[in-house]
Formats: C-alpha cells, structure tokens, sequence
C-alpha cells in the first residue's frame, strides 16, 4: 500500500483508504532565508544612487497633473509650466526617504491574512495585468469577468500567494463599471490584500468605500491602517501621467499603499545597461516617493522596479534573462540604499507553459530571492510578458513558490531530530522504514508536491502518461471548487445595492 502524497499534506493510500494525520503547512508571513547578493560594489551602487538624484535635479522628471505639479512646488521643487517639468533637490528625496514607513502592515478581510511588507519579508502574487486568459481546455482568450473571479479563487485557494492583484483584465466589462466587478469579487471571493486600480479619483474613492463600509470601518478607521494598494508605473522616460500622479496622491492621504514601480526596458524606454536602465527607474521611483511623502508625511508606500531587457531582434520583452537578474539584484542594492521595502518580479515572454516558461519565471524568481525583495509579483502564471495568465502554469509554478516557503522553515537540529536514538536502533546494514523516529514522521515529514509524479514509469504510463501541466488543470478546477471565505450576509446585500445604484448612475469612466 505505497503512499502517494496530495495536494492539502494529507496522504492517502492506493487502496482507497486514507491515513489521519495531516502535515502541518503554513505558507503566510514568510522570512526570506538567503542571504543578499549584488551586482555591483557597494561605491557602484552609491554612484548609481548619486546619478539618479542628479538626474532629478538637473533633467527633472515630467508630471501632467497640475494638482501634483502644485504639491511639488510647495514642496521645494522647481516647476515649469511651459514644459511641465518638475526638479527636485537631493534634499527633498533625502526627506522623503526619511519619513516613509519602513515597515508596512497590510490589513487582509481576516487577521490571519494581514501580511507586513518589511525588510526580509517575502510576499507572492500570481501574475497580473493580463489582457489573456488561456488554459488546456478553453484556450488562449480576452481575459473576462468570469476569468477574473476563477483566477481571484485560485489566488484563495493557495496559501503562498498573500496578496490578490489584477490577474486578467476583464474586457467584457465596460470601463465605467468594471472595478465595482473587480472589487466585488476580491471582496466576496478572497480575504487576502485586495488591489484597487489608480484610473482616476471617482474609480479610487468608489472603491474605497466598497472596502471601506464592507469591512465595517469608519473613515477614521479606514485612513489610520492600510487595507489595500495600488500600483503605480510611471511612463519611463521621466513622465508621471494624470492618473498615476492622482493615484499617488489618492492613495498617501487615504493612508493607502502605492507600489511604486517604473517599467524600464533596457534599450526601449531606458538606457540600454543594467546600470543605466536602473538608474533611470531609481530616479523615477524617489521622484513618485517624494509626491507621496509631500502629500503626507508617513504616507506608506514600497520602492519598486520592473527592469529588464528586449529583444534587439524582433523589439518584445524579455523576461528571466541574466540581464533581468541582474538588474533585480541591483535594485535589490538600491531598496537597501533607501530603506523601504521593495516589490520586484518574475515571469515569463515564453508564449506556452513549456520549458522556456519555467525556466524563465524560476531563473527570474532567484533572482528576486536573492536580491532580498519584499514583494515578487509575476510569480506564478504569467506568460508572453504579461499578454496572458496560463492557469495551469499557475499551477505549476506553485510548485516552486511552495517549495521555496518550506526553505523559508528553519531546519529543526533537536536532539529527536539528530537521530541519535534512531541510529542506535537500527543494526549495521539494516534499513529506517520500521525506526521509531521514521513511524513517528513519516507521514508528516517531507514536503507534499502539488504537481509532481513520483511513481516509476510503468505506474506513470498505466495511469495514462499524464504530464505536469495535464495534471494541473484537474488541480485548478479542483481548487474552484473549494469554498471561500465566509461573507457577512447583510454586508455582500450592501455591496451590491452600492454597486446597483452607482452603476445606474453611471459609474465612473477611467481619467487620464
């Protein structure tokens, strides 16, 4: 009666027959356990540093809303209003840095999915902001609303994954409206860290209120904790946008989170170097950092980046390149230099979960790991550089997202672990399958894989010669079929009766 491991740490037995024991997981509030690594010397890093304020003071940085262009001039920025731009001094950026949080407490819809977003601190998020959804049986498509509220179940479902980002763009639901959907579904379908979109204040405030009364929080409450963050992407090169800016803004005086992260392609929208093209996000990163702190002082809010090169060839991005690595491992120099956590990425240009797939998002996700990042998003399940969300390589890439939290547990060295007894037990050329310690254990002491086939290969071949992406989509739609969180009754009446009349009147198109 060999034991085959499943998916909850619980094994059963291939007679149909199950054991009781389950083993014990728990994947949230991880610590990374490896130790940094640069890219370049500590002087390089400093010099990078150095570049990019001069960047900021003497080339400025392009902000379009007039609102945040007012905060910075208030602020002791130099702003044109013929070219827009705006030049800040290394003393503003020093300000900042100084008065962001260093440690972030994320509220989630229960307690035990509050996460803190501090140094050492290791948070995963799928894959976001796809406009496809693609799976084994109903292929590569537009990203709908039903694919948004499956993806926000299986984000759920998975203990490694903390924080609910914008896994597909529902493009089957008017813009106006479609963040009463998105934000109806985190809330009703997922207690973890929920994302709101930064497209304009009416969209911001709406769903501040929806999180807010459905948490049963006043607008003091609400303001004095952060229940939810943004993502903010300036337009590289030195540019900040109307909704970005307003996000940013938004954002810091609701005391709501804003990741901060400019997407810079090496030789695209940067310089065509790591160097060069971190420089430029670190320089746009401390220029939205400083909006944020400007508009309140403590204002919680990450550094991030999103660095990596292009194809010179046909002109796409690439991903889980050794240029990609490095330049993690170079912002991971720049967070330590400002002292704030930081948000870094994974993922995938491969355009199916093959091996270019894995390889890519893994090689990408060590080099987050090693770079010390507090937030790695693109985890699990992205493809084509963002264009889609695979569902069975969100599985699959589980698999490594667990693994890497079991190495986040410290190795247990008591005396009962070292085996002493054990050995004592067991004569010279005999076996451990009937020691004391092994029946004590086994049932409980190794990792359970969630897609991997450990049978030989004529057990395999009988069972139908199934591979790992097969075998992920009978685990995803298994997963669907998990219960949610329990939902307050009157508070989920209350959501939709908001969303009904708001959506009457119109919701909110998005502003830019």
């Amino acid at each position: 009666m060999t034991q085959v491991p499943t998916r909850g740490g619980r094994r059963r037995r291939r007679d149909g027959g199950s054991t009781t024991s389950a083993r014990d997981v728990n994947y949230r509030n991880l610590v990374n356990p490896f130790p940094t690594m640069n890219a370049v010397s500590d002087d390089e890093a400093e010099s990078i540093h150095q570049t990019a304020l001069r960047v900021l003071q003497e080339l400025g940085v392009r902000v379009l809303l007039p609102e945040a262009r007012e905060i910075f001039r208030a602020g002791g920025a130099l702003v044109n209003e013929d070219d827009l731009m705006v030049r800040i001094g290394s003393d503003m950026v020093e300000a900042a840095l100084a008065s962001a949080p260093p440690e972030i407490m994320c509220r989630g819809g229960a307690r035990h999915r509050d996460i803190v977003l501090k140094d050492r601190g290791l948070v995963f998020q799928p894959g976001a902001g796809c406009p496809h959804a693609t799976d084994l049986e109903r292929g590569r498509r537009p990203g709908s609303g039903e694919d948004y509220r499956e993806l926000v179940k299986l984000t759920q479902a998975f203990d490694v994954l903390h924080m609910v980002p914008p896994l597909v763009e529902p493009q089957d639901v008017a813009p106006n409206v479609r963040y009463y959907m998105m934000m109806e579904a985190q809330l009703a379908l997922s207690d973890k860290f929920p994302f709101v979109f930064s497209r304009g204040t009416p969209q911001v405030q709406d769903s501040f209120e929806m999180l807010r009364d459905f948490r049963g929080l006043s607008d003091d409450e609400f303001m004095a904790e952060t229940h939810c963050y943004t993502i903010i992407n300036t337009n590289s090169p030195r540019q900040i946008d109307v909704p970005m800016a307003q996000g940013l803004i938004d954002f810091a005086r609701a005391g709501q989170v804003s990741v901060v992260t400019p997407f810079t392609l090496m030789g695209a929208m940067a310089p065509i170097t790591v160097a060069g093209a971190m420089m430029l996000s670190h320089a746009e990163a401390l220029a939205a950092i400083v909006l944020t702190q400007l508009t309140r002082p403590g204002a919680p809010v990450t550094y991030g980046t999103f660095t990596s090169n292009v194809d010179m060839k046909s002109g796409a991005p690439a991903f889980g390149t050794p240029e990609h690595f490095k330049a993690s491992l170079l912002a991971g120099q720049l967070a330590r230099r400002v002292g704030l956590p930081w948000r870094c990425a994974s993922g995938s240009a491969a355009n199916i979960g093959d091996a270019q797939a894995a390889n890519e998002t893994q090689f990408a996700l060590w080099g987050c790991l090693l770079a010390g990042s507090t937030i790695i998003v693109h985890s699990a399940g992205w493809l084509e550089g963002g264009l889609t969300i695979s569902y069975e390589k969100l599985i699959t890439d589980l698999e490594v997202l667990q693994m890497v939290a079991e190495m986040c547990v410290p190795t247990e060295a008591s005396d009962d672990a070292t085996g002493f007894e054990a050995v004592a037990e067991v004569d010279p050329g005999g076996h451990f399958f009937a020691a004391g310690q092994t029946m004590a254990r086994y049932q409980t002491e190794f990792y359970d894989p969630l897609t991997a086939d450990w049978s030989s290969f004529g057990t395999w071949s009988e069972a139908g010669a199934r591979d790992a992406t097969t075998r992920a989509t009978d685990i995803w739609k298994s997963a669907l079929q998990r219960p949610g969180p329990q939902v307050d009754g009157d508070r989920l009446d209350a959501l939709h009766a908001y969303i009904d009349r708001r959506t009457q009147e119109g919701g909110a198109p998005p502003e830019s």
